[in-house]
């Protein structure tokens, strides 16, 4: 197993570039997820030069559509991230993300883009969604609510949101690729 880092607010260049395949990485800070319809929906709202209602440079996605009751999530575990492949690269291009957060990993596609944008993949345990809204203390906005709780983008402040499992770096490596050899 790798090392385990703890990560703060905005994500850098230079944090992005210590963090290898097998690495732990815990978050304090925002996360905002992402799903399927708010890639699309983020996508067409910058290819047609306008500007996302939230700012994702040095940010991180998670793939997950939060239950919340009230102002309280009680569960926030995370979707099968292979469902934006087809997005990731251009949302990465686009937005100046840091990372991804998911599960089931994700293809060559967001492997190439994790390293030409400098940016990694990491994953959450599926079945754990109580676990992790552990770690949300507090919800700081909600958008595009239009699209359905679970797939509108919730802003989350998390503390010590972990452990999330890098398996895609911004070298070029893919632990699920390894695996397959």
């Amino acid at each position: 197993m790798g090392k385990a880092y703890s990560l703060r607010g905005k994500i850098g260049d230079q944090e992005v570039s210590k963090l290898q395949v097998g690495d732990i990485i815990y978050i304090t800070g925002e996360i905002f997820t992402m799903r399927d319809q708010a890639h699309l929906k983020a996508l067409e709202i910058l290819r047609g030069g306008g500007r996302l209602p939230f700012d994702l440079r040095g940010g991180v996605i998670y793939h997950c559509g939060p239950l919340v009751k009230g102002s309280r999530v009680v569960s926030a575990g995370p979707t099968t991230s292979m469902r934006m492949e087809r997005s990731e690269g251009e949302i990465l291009a686009r937005t100046g993300a840091k990372c991804i957060i998911g599960k089931g990993g994700m293809g060559s596609g967001t492997l190439s883009a994790l390293s030409e944008h400098h940016a990694v993949y990491a994953e959450y345990p599926g079945g754990a969604g109580a676990l992790a809204a552990r770690s949300v203390v507090g919800i700081k906005g909600v958008y595009w609510r239009e699209l359905g709780d679970p797939e509108a983008v919730w802003v989350l402040e998390v503390e010590g949101f972990g452990p999330c499992f890098v398996t895609m770096d911004c070298h070029g490596r893919s632990l699920r690729e390894t695996l397959k050899k």
